[in-house]
C-alpha cells in the first residue's frame, strides 16, 4: 500500500469537499417535515392494521371457545 503525503491528502480532501452541493435551509426544513409526516402516516397505518387484526382474532377466538 502506497503512502500519501499528509499535505497532499489534506489538499485532496479540501478539493472533494468543495465539490459537495449542500442543501439549502429550506430544503432541509422541507425534507424534515416530510419525514415527520410520513412517519406519522406510517404509525397510523400500522396502528389501524394492528387494530383490525386484533379485532378479527378476538372474534375468531370467541367463536372457538
Amino acid at each position: 500500500m502506497a503512502t500519501t503525503n499528509p499535505f497532499r491528502f489534506i489538499q485532496q480532501v479540501r478539493s472533494e469537499v468543495s465539490k459537495i452541493t449542500w442543501p439549502t435551509r429550506r430544503e432541509v426544513l422541507l425534507t424534515t417535515v416530510m419525514v415527520f409526516a410520513l412517519s406519522a402516516l406510517a404509525a397510523v397505518f400500522f396502528a389501524l392494521i394492528d387494530w383490525i387484526i386484533r379485532f378479527g382474532l378476538q372474534n375468531v377466538l370467541s367463536l372457538v371457545s
